[in-house]
């Protein structure tokens, strides 16, 4: 049985969502998602919750039970809260700056890059951060990782662009005889 799978999902007032054969929509205030389901799984809507049931006996339901609940329950957080990753960046010689609705980020290298924001998100610069804010929790962290990827923390003077709270290990450099 799977305990993540069991809890039912509780659906705010502002949120309506709507349940076709395998698919389960969600609109809410900040946007509106949708996702198919993992077939095996059953959904119903009961007193502002939704119930999720295993109805096949397949080797691995119990993983996709929890995860079609936990797919779904970000997407009600999604509508109603949002998702938000912060990325810090390091280094003296590295700028960050908004142009419109992009991002701009002098890295060291010969040219500025710009970062252009995916449907649904929005970047946010204070100082020495990047606030990636959104209502799609897979869209949020795949465009963070994206800027993460144009400069990785560097392991000797720790220079680069990370996740808030981050730890980088450090290595020491060359020693003199």
């Amino acid at each position: 049985m799977s305990r993540i799978g069991k809890k039912p999902v509780l659906i705010p007032d502002k949120v309506t969502v709507t349940i076709e054969g395998n698919i389960v929509s969600v609109k809410g205030p900040k946007g509106e998602l949708e996702q198919k389901i993992p077939r095996g799984i059953e959904v119903k809507l009961e007193d502002n919750q939704m119930v999720f049931t295993p109805v096949l006996n397949l080797k691995n339901i119990n993983a996709y039970w929890g995860l079609a609940r936990s797919l779904v329950n970000n997407m009600v957080i999604g509508v109603t809260e949002g998702f938000k990753k912060v990325l810090e960046v390091r280094g003296r010689e590295y700028k960050i700056r908004l142009q419109g609705k992009n991002l701009v980020l002098d890295l060291g290298y010969s040219h500025n890059i710009e970062v252009t924001p995916k449907e649904g998100i929005e970047f946010v610069v204070d100082e020495n951060r990047i606030i990636v804010k959104g209502h799609d929790k897979v869209v949020v962290g795949q465009q963070a990782a994206e800027i993460r990827k144009l400069r990785p923390p560097e392991v000797y003077k720790g220079k680069g662009i990370r996740y808030e709270g981050e730890y980088v290990i450090q290595k020491e450099g060359k020693k003199g005889l």
